[in-house]
């Protein structure tokens, strides 16, 4: 939001779609990515599996290994790793999130008032891109609401944005994330930041990072999960971060990986207006 004891004046002016050209280019970078590695699952065999067992594999590790192997074949070991799988993250195949409200010390603004409230939940490719094989979105797309309040203890006002999330990726207790703002009495609607979140282990304060007031945003504007490491200490409240791994890729639709002349340009890949992100 632009809060002026928190950012470079003008950072977060962006005209129209908040840097659609610069985010678009990377988007359309990482979707020939994703389309490639789909054609590539598709084009795996499916007959029997060719990897070798676990009993043809190399131990590595030395003694560490056999002794693992021989705990594998035990049957109290088995159930007690069974167990385990069970909790992971990975088992229980639970979303992405971060949850909680905090309030957080600025370093450059120590007697202010600067609270972040977070609710993201990822929804992996349900943001289309109009560009070329962008119709099934982003993995990192995402849903959710962020709100912020500044109260400026040298003046008394208060500036507050309420902005939705549209991308979210975590990496064990860290979070970042970006949102769009819906309404602001300081921000033009649309504007887009970014920010991170680090939830604290072994006693640890759990951390917010924010874009505006440490980086140079430029004129094109904040890119889908583009943010700061989270820099400043919460001093009340938390955050949760659930981890969740990138998800598979899915089908290439028939339209696109269908049999239409040219060099690839069938009807599948242009993009239908409604398809544009707000």
């Amino acid at each position: 939001m632009r809060i002026t004891a928190l950012r470079t004046p003008g950072a977060f002016r962006t005209p129209g779609a908040l840097g659609t050209t610069t985010a678009l280019g990377a988007a359309t970078a990482l979707l020939v990515v994703l389309a490639t590695a789909a054609t590539s699952a598709a084009a795996a065999p499916t007959g029997r599996e060719t990897r070798p067992t676990a009993a043809a594999q190399p131990l590595a590790g030395g003694m560490g290994a056999s002794i693992t192997a021989r705990k594998s074949a035990d049957p109290t070991h088995a159930e007690e790793s069974a167990a385990r799988a069970t909790k992971s993250p990975r088992a229980t195949k639970a979303p992405a999130r971060v949850e909680g409200a905090a309030r957080i010390h600025y370093a450059y603004s120590p007697e202010d008032t600067i609270r972040f409230s977070v609710h993201a939940e990822a929804a992996p490719f349900t943001r289309p891109l109009p560009v070329p094989r962008g119709e099934r979105g982003l993995p990192t797309d995402a849903r959710g609401t962020v709100r912020i309040s500044h109260r400026i203890a040298s003046t008394g006002f208060t500036a507050w944005s309420v902005a939705d999330v549209d991308c979210l990726v975590t990496g064990g207790s860290t979070a970042t994330l970006t949102a769009i703002v819906r309404k602001s009495n300081t921000e033009e609607r649309g504007t887009r930041f970014g920010i991170s979140v680090q939830q604290g282990r072994d006693g640890q304060p759990d951390r917010l990072g924010f874009g505006w007031g440490v980086a140079n945003v430029g004129a094109e504007g904040t890119g889908t999960c583009m943010a700061p490491a989270p820099f400043a200490p919460v001093v009340r409240g938390g955050y949760r971060v659930t981890h969740a791994d990138l998800p598979p890729i899915p089908a290439a639709p028939a339209s696109a990986s269908g049999s239409g002349s040219g060099s690839g340009s069938g009807s599948g890949s242009t993009p239908r207006p409604e398809a544009q992100r707000g």
